[in-house]
């Protein structure tokens, strides 16, 4: 009888433990999207690039982190066709943008976490763009099975500086915004 009650606390004690250990998810690359808004004085384009991998990490329901992989290569305008969307692609994968040739992932590695409200986070990462990294903050709705966020990213920080207005003052209607939104969904 010692010996059962023994090893009921021992399953007990057990299942508490996996209970509130971390759990990684996968992120299905393939069925999540990264969506791109970049803004221009005299208009604007969008576009995608592929998420190459990525995990969240939780605890029990809790968010405590994640880390990601895109694809630069992939990084594709889809407002525009044929030869000026050829164009405007190998322009933004050159060295006076992205640099993919040289630079082919971007990455995300998650800081800190916070909540902010039932299954909403406040995240703090470190965003690398070509080769440069800087810290970057967005909020984060999750789900039982997905994740969606949608933030500002100033190409500047990352020696973006391309047609920057606030780099070339004289640029005038040539002058493209420092910042582009990133609209991501994940799927795991």
């Amino acid at each position: 009888m010692k010996n059962l009650k023994s090893i009921a606390l021992a399953l007990v004690v057990v299942l508490s433990t996996l209970s509130v250990t971390a759990q990684t998810k996968k992120v299905d690359a393939s069925k999540s999207s990264i969506n791109w808004l970049a803004k221009k004085v005299t208009g604007k384009h969008n576009g995608t690039v592929n998420l190459k991998d990525g995990k969240l990490v939780f605890k029990g329901k809790k968010l405590i982190g994640g880390a990601f992989n895109v694809d630069m290569t992939s990084l594709t305008c889809t407002d525009l066709t044929g030869e000026y969307q050829g164009k405007l692609n190998g322009h933004l994968k050159s060295e006076d943008f992205f640099g993919t040739e040289k630079f082919p992932t971007s990455t995300l590695v998650f800081k800190k976490v916070v909540l902010k409200a039932p299954n909403l986070y406040t995240v703090t990462g470190d965003l690398t763009i070509k080769g440069i990294t800087k810290p970057i903050t967005f909020d984060l709705a999750t789900t039982k099975n997905t994740a969606a966020t949608t933030f500002m990213v100033d190409r500047t920080k990352y020696d973006i500086k391309y047609n920057s207005a606030s780099i070339f003052s004289s640029i005038g209607d040539k002058a493209i915004s420092d910042e582009f939104e990133l609209a991501v969904a994940l799927k795991y």
